[in-house]
């Protein structure tokens, strides 16, 4: 389909970076499944926190998740500016990915005991991680025609479901029978789970490098006047922020939802512990959503081009998307059993990949082009900040009320309020 030739060269290059953007998320969701949501979390309390108080290790790896989070809160949006005044995204791109591949493979060296070691290297990879997906999604607008983003921005986030899920199932494997690949034990098969996590990231960004051209500014300008141009390309889009109402609006809206998004993921594990279930159930049901956010992400792209245009489209895929999610949180607080837990992973599956592709997409149809990589620095940055608010919620709902599901049910609370802003958003205005 995409490598189809027409006439001309032109098409068949714009079909291979479409392609090869897109891979880019098969590529480093690798991270973000074996490492961020499973080896990683097990593994540091149990294994390189020997010795160490379950409650401290969890202090630890909090501190270590908020610290990766705020650097790239305080850095994005300016090296956004300066990326977009040097033509400078593929480069931030390959460094800060570069640097989440070598902190991924060291963890592999980190012995038994060294939790502070492990939580620096952990701490760097995610900051490259993180990182990387500014830039990454920064190019969208550079390798597709606006019509096509719902689409592609859905394709990625496909692609890196199944990716992510391709290996973390061999990682899975690896640990559940690490005999059967003739290694000696499940610890042995986890630290190379994170080898195989950098060469997959590494690999699979080839295509990214080789075949994706970003935009180049108008004005290009280099060496330390890049650095001066960003800082106050940066300042002025503060000033002119005030103009932008549409934009502001949405960044609002998405604060609130991506926030219950981000939520449900980060303390389902927690959730399904507190209520009795098993570590092995908690382990399939994430492997369960990984692949059924494959051909759901893809639908939503397809469905969001037919349900309406300028953006009207993805703004509907979105409500659709946080209905679900309201109504998977109020059956999460009714949950018993492992089998509605399953179906709660199957619900989550269908929908999370959706509200993220739509929500990058209609993004990019708001925000000047030549300012794209400072606009979702402004973007990941509250993608960031949405890991604060609605754990503490959850928490301290537990707290006051004495249970979980009460805790969980409030995340309903923020679904509501980025719905209710999202309204607001005039796709109208975006259109002009």
């Amino acid at each position: 389909m995409f490598f189809k030739k027409k006439s001309g060269t032109h098409q068949r290059t714009v079909n291979q970076s479409i392609v090869a953007w897109a891979l880019y998320d098969w590529a480093n969701s690798a991270f973000a499944t074996t490492v961020m949501a499973g080896f990683f979390p097990i593994f540091f309390k149990q294994y390189w926190s020997a010795g160490v108080a379950s409650t401290e290790s969890t202090f630890h790896l909090g501190v270590g998740n908020a610290l990766a989070s705020l650097f790239i809160v305080l850095v994005a949006p300016l090296l956004g500016a300066i990326a977009d005044r040097g033509g400078l995204r593929r480069r931030f791109l390959f460094l800060f990915a570069g640097t989440g591949m070598v902190a991924t493979a060291a963890l592999y060296g980190v012995e038994q005991g060294e939790w502070l070691m492990a939580l620096v290297l952990f701490v760097t990879a995610t900051i490259g991680f993180m990182g990387a997906n500014v830039f990454y999604d920064a190019l969208l607008v550079s390798v597709a025609k606006k019509s096509q983003w719902d689409f592609i921005s859905a394709l990625g986030y496909a692609l890196g479901y199944l990716g992510g899920g391709l290996l973390f199932s061999v990682n899975v494997a690896m640990s559940l029978s690490p005999e059967s690949f003739g290694l000696e034990s499940a610890t042995e098969a986890v630290r190379l789970s994170f080898i195989s996590v950098a060469v997959w990231w590494a690999v699979f960004s080839l295509p990214l490098l080789l075949l994706v051209k970003e935009t180049p500014p108008a004005q290009r300008v280099s060496g330390w006047a890049v650095a001066r141009a960003g800082y106050a390309q940066l300042v002025d889009t503060f000033h002119h922020l005030r103009q932008m109402r549409v934009v502001v609006i949405f960044l609002l809206a998405y604060w609130f939802y991506i926030d219950g998004v981000d939520t449900v993921v980060r303390m389902a594990v927690d959730y399904g512990l507190s209520i009795g279930l098993q570590q092995e159930n908690l382990i399939t049901a994430l492997l369960i959503t990984q692949f059924v956010g494959l051909p759901a992400t893809l639908l939503f792209g397809f469905l969001a081009a037919r349900m309406g245009t300028g953006g009207q489209g993805a703004k509907r895929g979105i409500f659709f998307a946080l209905v679900v999610y309201v109504l998977a949180v109020i059956g999460a607080f009714f949950m018993d059993s492992s089998a509605e837990f399953y179906a709660l992973a199957v619900t989550i599956g269908l929908v999370q990949g959706g509200v993220q592709a739509l929500s990058r997409s209609l993004y990019a149809r708001m925000i000047p082009l030549d300012k794209s990589a400072e606009f979702f620095g402004f973007y990941n940055m509250l993608g960031k900040f949405a890991a604060v608010l609605g754990p503490l919620l959850v928490g301290a709902v537990s707290l006051a009320s004495g249970s979980h599901r009460w805790g969980m049910l409030s995340v309903v609370v923020l679904f509501l309020v980025g719905g209710w802003l999202l309204a607001k958003v005039d796709v109208r205005q975006i259109r002009q």
